[in-house]
């Protein structure tokens, strides 16, 4: 499962030109409610299979191991060792270790080995947001795509909101919203109370920090 930088879920009533100009605020979600249900709480985020990577790399071990079996069974039958490989001991025999190839194959070593400690050592999947565990061994997840959608439906339903986008990372939200006929010190209040209450009921286990934006409609023509 590949991972996006960042999920948006855009909804808008009317067609509007946005104005970068307009006012934005910060707000921290509070903190999500204790779990009183004796569970073992919070959860660390899932891990990728990385099927494709682990084939890769299978596969090119495979071919590698597989030509070089070949090759030491056939010289124990008294065959003479295929030309590739008797090329390949000379040039690791003759070539000095500052030479351009040596160097440039041991770079391209170097870097496939720290792809796959890299690839080993981190969760990926960063598009599935890990929610909190009522029960330790059950464990659920939840989009980014789903989120956004979920803060976007509920910031619609503020008065004075014309449209709404949401941009849902790992530990934050970017709400940016368009209001029409109320002010936007009133509008912003009602959306940081709106959404913090909806991020309280995705049931994450590390709430996202809400980021809230609220802008005028541009003149249109």
């Amino acid at each position: 499962m590949s991972e996006p930088q960042g999920s948006e879920g855009t909804t808008q009533r009317l067609p509007v030109l946005e104005k970068a100009a307009g006012t934005g605020g910060e707000y921290e979600a509070p903190p999500a409610p204790a779990d009183d249900s004796g569970g073992a709480g919070s959860s660390g985020r899932f891990w990728s299979a990385r099927r494709v990577p682990a084939g890769i790399v299978a596969l090119l071990l495979l071919v590698v191991a597989g030509a070089f079996l070949y090759d030491i069974a056939a010289v124990r039958a008294g065959r003479d060792a295929l030309a590739w490989r008797r090329d390949l001991a000379r040039q690791l025999a003759e070539r000095p270790l500052d030479d351009i190839w040596v160097l440039v194959g041991a770079g391209v070593a170097a870097a496939l080995g720290l792809w796959l400690i890299v690839l080993a050592a981190t969760p990926g999947l960063r598009a599935v947001l890990p929610m909190r565990r009522p029960h330790a061994d059950v464990r659920a997840g939840l989009h980014r795509e789903a989120a956004a959608m979920v803060l976007r439906d509920r910031a619609m339903e503020v008065a004075g909101v014309q449209s709404v986008r949401v941009r849902m990372r790992r530990t934050r939200a970017d709400v940016r919203a368009v209001s029409h006929f109320r002010e936007q010190d009133g509008v912003r209040a009602d959306l940081e109370a709106t959404l913090a209450e909806a991020v309280r009921g995705l049931g994450l286990s590390r709430p996202p920090t809400l980021s809230v934006h609220v802008v005028r409609p541009g003149r249109k023509g």
